[in-house]
């Protein structure tokens, strides 16, 4: 199994920005985001069960799931989410530890947004968490989903804080949304995990 960096941070902060940083390095990423979109397409088992939960109107015309309307319903209704969670998580994680085991790299970034809350930060060998002002995770959260203050005030405050989510890290990356800055503290971190890897392995 290759070093596993889990790359974490609140909602709108920048992870899939600097996961593609890490990525034009030639870091292999797992991205629990889009294993969690490819587990629910038209015909899977988690699919037919959504649709069975929620009924047909969670629908679009095409078959495919709302997500507009999935989002809406589970940040407005704490069992929903839970419902939800417990039904995708331990899919996506036996995915992810399959893909990992995959890879042939040194290291590999594995980007996973509810790493505390599902506390998942144990199963990586380091931890690394973006942190962001919350001003600037709400402007961008509005921009990218198209929703109003309201519904993105909740899906923040629906995460841990900032500060519980800061104790678990092993290394922080702050994100002021300047990529420059971003470009420097990735590069860095990316040779501090070669050798973490080298060390591991104990070829130094």
């Amino acid at each position: 199994m290759p070093y596993v960096v889990a790359l974490s941070g609140g909602i709108a902060s920048g992870k899939s920005t600097i996961a593609n940083l890490f990525a034009k390095l030639g870091v292999p990423v797992i991205d629990a985001d889009i294993i969690a979109r490819q587990i629910v397409q038209s015909g899977t088992d988690a699919f037919n069960l959504i649709v069975k939960h929620f009924s047909q109107e969670i629908l679009l015309p095409n078959g495919e799931l709302d997500r507009s309307q999935l989002r809406e319903i589970i940040f407005n209704n704490d069992h929903e989410r839970l419902w939800l969670n417990s039904l995708l998580h331990p899919i996506i994680q036996q995915e992810t530890e399959r893909q990992i085991a995959m890879q042939q790299t040194c290291y590999v970034l594995w980007v996973v947004p509810l790493l505390i809350e599902n506390n998942l930060h144990y199963l990586a060998d380091r931890v690394l968490m973006i942190d962001s002002p919350m001003e600037l995770q709400l402007k961008r959260l509005i921009q990218r989903d198209g929703i109003d203050e309201h519904l993105a005030k909740k899906m923040i405050r629906s995460q841990v804080s900032s500060s519980k989510r800061l104790s678990y890290a092993d290394d922080i990356i702050n994100n002021n949304g300047d990529l420059v800055s971003l470009t420097s503290q990735v590069n860095k971190l990316h040779y501090q995990y070669i050798n973490n890897t080298k060390h591991k392995n104990g070829l130094v």
